[in-house]
């Protein structure tokens, strides 16, 4: 196998079927871990463009001291959203027209 190093090559050689066969299983775990967790940081980066550091003093009581401003386009028009992680998700509320001077 080119792409493992040959040290773990020649340790998998001494192991039984069993223990082969527990590996493989936990090598596929790994894999699709680190596969999900590759996902988790492109979908981040792309959810960060566009978000500001500006921070308002006055957060609305339903949004998480944690929340940021972030400015999205739609159509031609610019608008501010306070957006937070939830767990998985990612929430948004709605703050206002950002603007034009």
């Amino acid at each position: 196998m080119q792409d493992v190093p040959d040290d773990i090559e020649a340790r998998l050689e001494e192991l039984t079927p069993r223990q082969l066969d527990q590996v493989s299983r936990l090598a596929e775990r790994l894999a699709e871990d680190q596969r999900r967790e590759q996902r988790t940081r492109e979908k981040e980066e792309r959810n960060d463009e566009g978000r500001t550091d500006i921070r308002g003093d006055n957060l609305p009581d339903s949004v998480p001291g944690k929340a940021t401003l972030t400015k999205k386009r739609i159509n031609t028009n610019e608008y501010w959203y306070w957006q937070w992680r939830d767990g998985e998700k990612i929430r948004s509320q709605y703050k206002g027209p950002v603007d034009s001077s």
